[in-house]
C-alpha cells in the first residue's frame, strides 16, 4: 500500500489517493478465482475444474477484479489512515481511479476530527445548590406506600369521595342505549376521575341497593366522535360501598414493605435514596454548567458528519427508551404530533452540544496527556460484563477497545474539569439560563442499554443519564 497523495478539502474533508501494489492485488485475484470458479459455467469443464486462463478468456481478464478490490481496499485504507495519523469520523466514500493487472489506485474521501482550540477549562466556577431532603418528602413516600398497600372493607353507609363502589351501569342518549356504555359489577373509586366529569361526584351519597340515574354531558374533546358534547343518562345500581383502610405507619408496616425492622430505619433508607439521587442531579447540573462555559470558547470547524453521528446515537438511545416503555418511535411521533423532520430538528441542538463536548474532552486529553493506568481497560470490561450479566468476551466484541478507551479518557477529562472547579453557593448572574443536559460523559450504570454489536462505523455503546 502506498499513499500517493493526501489533500484537505473543505471542513476537514480529506481526500487520499491510495495505491495497492501488484503483488497484493494478484494474490486477491487468485483468492477471488478460487472462491468463484465453482459457480461459473464453462463448456467442457465441470464446475470448479476450469483453469483460470479459460475462465478469463470467456468472461474477460478483469472478471475477478471487482472481488479482489473488495477484498483489499479496506485493509489498504486502514493502513493509510494509521500511517497518516488521521482520525476518521465515518467510513469513507471510495472511488476506484485506475485498475489493471499491475494493481489499482482508489480515491478515499473521509471527514476527520478537526483540530480545535478551547479557552479556560480549569479553575472555573458554577453554582451547586445543597442537596437536601425534607421530612415532608419522606412522609409523602410513606403515604404513597400506605395507599398502595391499602385494603377495601365493605361498609353499610352512604358513599363518599375516596370510597370504592361496585356498580352496574348503562348509558342512554335520548333514551337510546349507546355502544360501549354498559358495564356490570364495575369497580370505581370515587374521586379517581376515571369516568367522565360529574359522574363520580353524583354517586356520592348512594348506598348499596340504590339505583340512581346519573345525568352528565360528554366533553367536547371526548375520544368517541358520536358522543362529543352529548347529554347522557346512566342508569346505575350500587352493589357495594367499600372504604379504603390504610395500614398503620409503624414497625410492622416497615417489615411488610421492606427489609428493615423499624419504620425509622426504613425512613432513613428513603432519605438516603432520595439524597443520593439529588446529589447526582446537583453534580450533573454543576458539570453541565461548567461545560456551558467551555463550549462557547471552542474554535474550529465541526464537520456535519460528527453532528450527524451524535444525532443518530441520540435518536437510537431515545428509541430504545421508548421500547422499554412499550412504545415505538412512530407511535411517539404520532402522539407528539410531529413528523420525522420535526423530531430530528428537535434533537439537533442536543447533538451539536454532544459533538462539541466530545471534541473538548478529546482536546483536554491531548493537552493534559491523560492515559489509562495499567489494567484499567480490562477492569472496565470486567465491570461491564458483571453489570450486563454477560460474558466478558461478548462485551469486548460489542465495544471495541478504541471506543472504550476514548470513553474512559473522556471521563478523566470531565473529572479534571470538575475537580479543579469552584462550587458557588448562589447562582451567578450569567447562569440565569439552564445549560444543556448530558454534556458530560457518565460512567455506564446498570440502567444503561446492554451493549450492541458494532455496526460498520463501530459506534461506541452509549449510556443514558442516571435516574433515580
Amino acid at each position: 500500500m502506498t499513499v500517493k497523495s493526501m489533500e484537505k478539502k473543505e471542513k476537514n474533508l480529506m481526500e487520499l489517493i491510495i495505491e495497492v501494489d501488484k503483488e497484493t492485488f494478484s494474490a486477491a485475484v487468485d483468492r477471488a478465482f478460487r472462491k468463484n470458479a465453482a459457480k461459473m459455467n464453462v463448456p467442457g469443464f465441470r464446475k470448479g475444474k476450469a483453469p483460470r486462463r479459460i475462465i478469463e478468456s470467456m468472461y474477460g481478464q478483469g472478471v475477478f477484479y471487482q472481488d479482489a478490490v473488495s477484498d483489499t481496499w479496506v485493509e489498504a485504507y486502514d493502513e493509510a489512515i494509521e500511517k497518516e495519523g488521521l482520525e476518521p469520523v465515518e467510513r469513507p466514500d471510495v472511488e476506484v481511479e485506475t485498475l489493471g493487472e499491475d494493481g489499482y489506485t482508489f480515491i478515499a474521501r473521509v471527514h476527520v476530527y478537526p483540530e480545535i482550540e478551547i479557552g479556560q477549562y480549569k479553575g472555573l466556577s458554577a453554582y451547586a445548590p445543597p442537596a437536601e431532603v425534607k421530612d415532608e418528602e419522606i412522609d409523602a413516600e410513606v403515604e404513597r406506600l400506605r395507599e398502595r398497600n391499602a385494603s377495601l372493607t365493605t361498609v353499610e353507609r352512604a358513599a363518599k369521595s375516596g370510597d370504592t363502589v361496585i356498580l352496574d351501569y348503562e348509558g342512554f342518549i335520548g333514551g337510546v342505549p349507546f355502544e360501549g356504555g354498559k358495564g356490570e359489577k364495575q369497580t370505581l373509586e370515587l374521586g379517581s376521575n376515571r369516568f367522565i366529569p360529574g359522574f363520580e361526584e353524583k354517586l356520592e351519597g348512594a348506598k348499596a341497593g340504590d339505583k340512581p340515574d346519573v345525568e352528565v354531558t360528554f366533553p367536547e374533546e371526548y375520544h368517541a366522535e358520536e358522543l362529543k358534547g352529548k347529554p347522557a343518562v346512566f342508569k346505575c345500581k350500587i352493589h357495594e360501598v367499600k372504604e379504603k383502610q390504610l395500614p398503620e405507619a409503624d414497625d410492622e408496616f416497615a417489615k411488610d414493605i421492606s427489609e428493615f425492622d423499624t419504620l425509622k430505619e426504613y425512613k432513613e433508607s428513603v432519605r438516603k435514596r432520595i439524597l443520593d439521587a439529588r446529589e447526582r442531579d446537583v453534580q450533573h447540573a454543576f458539570e453541565n454548567a461548567l461545560m456551558g462555559k467551555i463550549i462557547p470558547t471552542l474554535q474550529g470547524d465541526i464537520p456535519d458528519a460528527i453532528i450527524q453521528k451524535h444525532l443518530e446515537d441520540i435518536i437510537n438511545d431515545f428509541s430504545y427508551n421508548l421500547r422499554q416503555r412499550g412504545m415505538n418511535i412512530q407511535q411517539y411521533m404520532q402522539i407528539a404530533g410531529m413528523d420525522e423532520k420535526a423530531m430530528i430538528d428537535n434533537f439537533r441542538p442536543q447533538a451539536e452540544n454532544h459533538a462539541k463536548s466530545s471534541l473538548i474532552f478529546d482536546k483536554i486529553v491531548k493537552l493534559e496527556n491523560l492515559t489509562l493506568a495499567e489494567g484499567e481497560l480490562n477492569e472496565e470490561y470486567t465491570r461491564l460484563a458483571e453489570m450486563y450479566k454477560i460474558g466478558e468476551e461478548e462485551v469486548r466484541q460489542s465495544i471495541p477497545e478504541k471506543n472504550l478507551t476514548k470513553d474512559l479518557l473522556a471521563l478523566k477529562a470531565s473529572k479534571l474539569i470538575t475537580e479543579s472547579a469552584i462550587k458557588l453557593d448562589k447562582p451567578e448572574e450569567t447562569e440565569a439560563e439552564p445549560k444543556p443536559k448530558k454534556a458530560v460523559p457518565k460512567k455506564k450504570t446498570e440502567t444503561d442499554e446492554k451493549p450492541k454489536k458494532p455496526a460498520a462505523k463501530k459506534k461506541t455503546v452509549k449510556k443514558e443519564e442516571e435516574k433515580e
